[in-house]
């Protein structure tokens, strides 16, 4: 495979390892095994289970996995044939999912932004009209 040709896969690839590793760390979805996580990642008894629970809570951490699982479905390597190529693929997709993860939060954070500017601003026109209608009521009684 031409070195053009695998970093086209790269950017292909990382983008199914970022939404799996997006959607079970923090859709709704998930929320409930999620919050299990959490639990365990803070009260479980040895350091192990902690560490072993934390995994599924942190986009960063749960992304190496879903790298190793979809490097073992594609059997994509990069830059070098063998275990060389795997270890650079899969530090190369961790790093492209975590900027689109990034990305994709930076854009859903926006996107919240503006819906609650908008939510805002709608309450307010009605209050206006509310206290319009009200005003126009009163003058209307005083007549």
């Amino acid at each position: 495979m031409t070195i053009g040709l695998q970093v086209v896969y790269l950017f292909l690839l990382a983008i199914p390892i970022a939404c799996i590793t997006w959607t079970i760390t923090h859709e709704e979805v998930f929320r409930e095994p999620r919050e299990r996580c959490i639990h365990f990642s803070k009260e479980g008894r040895t350091i192990l289970v902690r560490k072993f629970f934390y995994l599924f809570t942190c986009e960063y951490c749960f992304s190496h996995y879903v790298t190793i699982l979809m490097l073992i479905i594609t059997q994509y390597r990069l830059l070098y044939e063998g275990w060389r190529g795997y270890l650079i693929a899969g530090f190369s997709l961790v790093w492209i999912a975590n900027v689109y993860m990034s990305l994709f939060g930076l854009l859903r954070t926006d996107l919240k932004k503006e819906k609650l500017e908008a939510k805002e601003k709608e309450m307010e026109q009605q209050g206006n009209h509310f206290l319009t209608h009200t005003k126009q009521n009163k003058k209307a009684t005083h007549l």
